[in-house]
């Protein structure tokens, strides 16, 4: 199973364009402090799921907050663009039936 939820390698890299393709993209941002890693780790594993989910159809990727052009300070944070431009976003720790309606209405 590939795995969709990744971190880029220098985050410079990260893409903030990744969602003008016309497949949504769910930026998924994380805070290394301390309140932060905790929620951030249980979040990997539901992001994680809602990417193998929506193959083909949703992009998923993860990115450190410090790096988030949105005005995000929660972590984690969650940020749904289409076509470049933002339809939702979302903060703190979500199950992962949460995190699937937070999709479907606005998928």
């Amino acid at each position: 199973m590939a795995k969709r939820v990744h971190r880029p390698r220098e985050d410079a890299e990260f893409d903030f364009t990744l969602g003008m393709s016309g497949v949504p993209v769910l930026a998924y941002f994380t805070g290394t402090w301390p309140k932060a890693i905790e929620p951030c780790r249980a979040m990997d594993l539901v992001v994680g799921g809602v990417a193998d989910d929506h193959p083909g159809r949703l992009t998923v990727v993860r990115a450190d907050i410090t790096r988030c052009p949105y005005g995000i300070t929660g972590a984690p944070s969650y940020v749904l663009l289409r076509d470049g431009e933002v339809v939702a976003r979302g903060t703190g720790p979500m199950s992962n039936a949460e995190i699937r309606r937070f999709l479907d209405s606005h998928l």
